[in-house]
């Protein structure tokens, strides 16, 4: 019986302390404490250390820090009807304690299915070659889309990260043939606006040599030049300029001979 008795008291104490060791909570700088009092929102505690009261508060611990969430792969279907697998990582943060606890269940689970959802529905809206060129717009739409629909769950979404785009074996020989095209299109390009450019060169160059013949002397003298510089079998005799142009005046003065012409007999 006194043993009993014993074993009945010292279930008391063990009681008693921990009812008040339930009493005293310790919260970091980084958390806060929701309180609730016989089941209704009471305030918002901490951080520091926080009493309460036994069997008629309760405390739940919410944590100020950033979060960084991984969204899991996504398969959409872009505008273009190219079928992708999109994957992100999403940082966001609670800003009202209060909102976190009372008007979402789980705002962890909450964040990550509608980002996943959020993900699928702006991205089917672009074209694949926005999806993998126009990265930072996507992401500040996303962000600020996120961020206006976790306001009334007390959450701030501060970024989100597109992190890789996979396509199938099909599309990525198709967009290497594409981009083979296009670096093909600009070389002829190049090439055409080389030549054009050199046509017009040889152009000028002809127009000023016609006006200086000086220049033309020494174009031909520089020619010579480089033709007995090289080791070549071709003998080069040089005439002097003035000689081709005395030919030339001679053949030009000398009377055209026509077979039908009467004969004068003197």
């Amino acid at each position: 019986m006194i043993i009993d008795f014993l074993y009945f008291q010292l279930l008391i104490v063990i009681l008693v302390v921990m009812l008040f060791a339930s009493m005293f909570r310790i919260l970091r700088e980084y958390e806060r404490g929701v309180v609730f009092l016989l089941g209704r929102f009471y305030k918002v505690k901490g951080p520091g250390f926080i009493i309460l009261i036994p069997l008629v508060q309760q405390m739940v611990r919410v944590d100020l820090r950033i979060v960084t969430m991984d969204v899991p792969s996504q398969d959409l279907i872009s505008k273009d009807n190219v079928t992708v697998r999109v994957n992100a990582v999403l940082y966001f943060r609670v800003l009202d304690p209060q909102k976190a606890i009372i008007n979402v269940e789980n705002y962890l689970e909450a964040t990550s299915q509608l980002a996943q959802t959020t993900m699928r529905s702006v991205l089917g809206q672009h074209e694949l070659d926005e999806i993998l060129s126009a990265r930072d717009t996507l992401n500040a739409d996303l962000q600020r889309i996120l961020d206006q629909s976790t306001d009334n769950w007390g959450i701030k979404v501060t970024a989100v990260e597109i992190k890789h785009v996979d396509l199938d074996e099909s599309m990525i020989r198709a967009i290497a043939r594409q981009a083979e095209a296009e670096r093909s299109r600009r070389a002829k390009v190049i090439h055409a606006t080389g030549e054009l450019e050199a046509s017009k060169q040889l152009l000028e160059a002809a127009r000023m040599l016609g006006q200086q013949p000086e220049a033309i002397q020494l174009r031909y003298l520089q020619t010579l030049t480089e033709i007995s510089s090289d080791n070549s079998k071709i003998v080069v005799f040089p005439l002097p300029m003035e000689l081709g142009k005395i030919l030339q005046k001679m053949s030009s003065d000398e009377p055209s001979e026509d077979p039908d012409a009467p004969t004068e007999i003197t």
